[in-house]
């Protein structure tokens, strides 16, 4: 089994943040490259579709809304893995104005070096973390 974990710092207090990321829905708000997401089982599976129409369909399995966090498998997507687990979750920083961001996955590479799927995966994390950092920019 593989893991990655992308962090950022963003100047905005983590209500504001969990705000825009906290529904299971929101991708397309603050993620350019899913400008579709449809909810389906009473908001536990949602179906996303990428800027390319690859279609990406996961399962809520966890969601903490005082924690800020949620958790949520991928039951069908393009990616060359299995047994894949990701979580994000934004935390208080240290200075009451900030927050940090973390979104880390496991999973389990299907014919690729667990490099080359940690490197997917990371890459993934960090460019979505960047344009949280955009949309959220004042």
């Amino acid at each position: 089994m593989a893991t990655t974990t992308a962090s950022i710092r963003l100047p905005v207090p983590p209500d504001r943040v969990w705000q825009l990321i906290g529904g299971f829905d929101t991708l397309p708000d603050w993620l350019p490259y899913i400008p579709t997401s449809e909810l389906g089982e009473g908001g536990r599976i949602r179906r996303l579709t990428n800027d390319e129409g690859g279609v990406i369909v996961e399962r809520l399995e966890t969601f903490d809304d005082k924690a800020r966090t949620y958790s949520y498998s991928i039951l069908r997507a393009p990616f060359p893995v299995t047994g894949y687990l990701s979580t994000i979750a934004v935390h208080q920083d240290p200075d009451a104005a900030w927050s940090r961001v973390d979104w880390s996955g496991t999973f389990t590479p299907d014919g690729i070096a667990d490099d080359e799927a940690i490197a997917l995966f990371h890459t993934i994390y960090s460019d979505g973390l960047a344009a949280l950092r955009r949309t959220l920019a004042p």
